[in-house]
């Protein structure tokens, strides 16, 4: 096994038995990094000179939790010193004078961190392809997306080229290119991570969250960055569990909430068939399927776009040209105003930002605001319900595989319907996790989505593992010879 292989939990063991070195294992990855980013397109930039100079720091008999272990970092989390850019022409040379809560807190149990990886602008999107740098390809099929808008992360963890990664997710944009790219990605409950100098796109409804190898790292990352903080007031002051004690027991007599509302016509007849076949697996490792339902789901899509572009029209507003970021000047103070937002905002950044104005302005706010968030309140209560009877819900992740690159680009519909199964995690604030289920014919990861309760990523993480230990998908890796001869 090459050392970029590795999953956190064996870097960690064979760092700390010296066995190797953070050194080796950083090279390691950054050797892969130049070798498959070329083609693959996960990075904005590298963070090479530094992460090597942090690693040769770390003793192999640290108390570090995480000693040495290379992550790459959504580039619209902020990080002191190295460029932020939210795949932004707005953002292009902005170098953050802070450090997100985050990645402070995977310094200080030891990890490197390698790079920031490329996104749709400002986490806008769903496949990765709204970059002003360039889109992120897939690494199962380079001529597909690997979702969004945490693709380069998704991408970066499937083809190696980092131990772990953190995403955000607002709608879906961790667990859908985990779906897409064949990994394992996390949405914690709204308030489990801490939001400080994660970009703002939509305050209410953005989450943290890891994309890893296999669930246990999943559990050891969210460790490391969960927890309250003063700095964010949306953090909840609650006790942080070990997420990786529950791995292993029994899921016997787990009640498995099967919602109908995420099993109709349309789906993808084989991510249809790899859920349903995982859903049995379940069955025979002892959970009971109960069939539920969530009746405000077909509300849900409506309902987030209205609410996440109202507040990405409000958040964007900070981008003017005044204090930082891009500036265009031009004859008065309002024509600079205009020609920097111009200039610097992407055409799926415009179009939200337009969006979100109109159903806030005047005559118009109770008809689509107020109205989406009582809708929101509903999709909420769904959940409560459900919750009444079963311990976690089970649906598929996104209702396709990963789609061709192009082609729903002239569709803002139908792109935004690929997040259809994931927006209403993000709505009524519970966590939710993808891992791999299966894969299509034409060799495409499908992803199975595990939602639970209000602060309990114990509960899916326990069945989740417990899936993906008595299956193989997550041990199944893209062939780049292979996928090469697709071009």
């Amino acid at each position: 096994m090459e050392l970029y292989n590795f999953t956190i939990e064996d870097a960690r063991a064979a760092i700390k038995k010296g066995e190797i070195s953070p050194v080796e294992l950083s090279e390691a990855v950054f050797k892969r990094i130049e070798a498959v980013d070329s083609r693959v397109h996960a990075f904005i930039t590298l963070n090479k000179q530094a992460a090597l100079k942090a690693a040769k720091e770390i003793s192999p008999d640290t108390r570090h939790g995480l000693p040495g272990i290379p992550v790459a970092i959504k580039d619209n989390i902020c990080t002191e010193g190295l460029k932020t850019t939210c795949a932004s022409r707005m953002l292009e040379d902005f170098i953050p004078p802070y450090e997100s809560t985050v990645t402070k807190k995977l310094k200080e149990q030891g990890c490197v961190l390698i790079g920031k990886t490329n996104l749709d602008e400002f986490a806008m999107g769903s496949s990765t392809e709204n970059s002003a740098f360039g889109h992120t390809k897939n690494p199962w099929d380079l001529a597909r997306v690997p979702g969004g808008s945490s693709g380069g992360s998704a991408a970066a963890v499937a083809a190696d080229m980092c131990i772990a990664a953190l995403g955000s997710d607002t709608g879906g944009s961790i667990r859908q290119p985990a779906s897409f790219s064949g990994v394992v990605g996390l949405k914690p409950t709204y308030g489990r991570v801490s939001r400080y100098g994660l970009v703002a796109f939509a305050s209410s409804l953005d989450q943290i969250g890891p994309i890893t190898k296999n669930v246990k790292d999943a559990a050891i990352l969210l460790n490391a960055i969960s927890g309250h903080d003063l700095c964010d007031s949306t953090s909840a002051n609650l006790a942080v569990p070990d997420f990786t004690s529950v791995l292993g027991r029994d899921i016997k007599g787990m009640k498995l909430g099967i919602p109908n509302e995420y099993f109709r016509e349309g789906m993808d007849r084989e991510v249809e068939q790899s859920v349903t076949q995982a859903i049995r697996h379940l069955e025979s490792l002892g959970a009971i399927p109960i069939e539920i339902s969530l009746p405000h789901t077909g509300y849900a899509v409506a309902a987030y776009y209205i609410l996440a572009t109202s507040e990405a029209s409000s958040n964007l507003a900070r981008y003017d040209g005044v204090k930082y970021g891009l500036r265009v000047e031009g004859k008065d103070l309002l024509d600079m105003y205009m020609n920097t937002r111009e200039a610097g905002f992407g055409a799926e950044v415009k179009r939200r930002i337009i969006l979100g104005t109109y159903a806030l302005s005047s005559g118009y706010y109770d008809a689509y605001y107020r109205k989406a968030q009582q809708v929101r309140t509903l999709i909420k209560q769904d959940f409560e319900k459900a919750f009444e009877k079963v311990d976690v819900i089970v649906t598929p992740t996104a209702p396709t595989p990963a789609f061709k690159a192009g082609e729903k680009t002239d569709d803002p519909l139908q792109m935004y319907l690929a997040d259809i199964f994931t927006i209403s995690v993000n709505l009524a604030g519970v966590p939710g996790i993808s891992l791999p289920c299966g894969f299509t014919s034409a060799n495409l990861p499908v992803g199975l989505q595990m939602i639970g309760k209000h602060f309990d990523e114990e509960t899916i993480l326990k069945a989740a593992y417990a899936y993906e230990q008595s299956t193989d998908w997550h041990m199944k890796k893209p062939d780049f010879k292979e996928v090469e001869s697709k071009k």
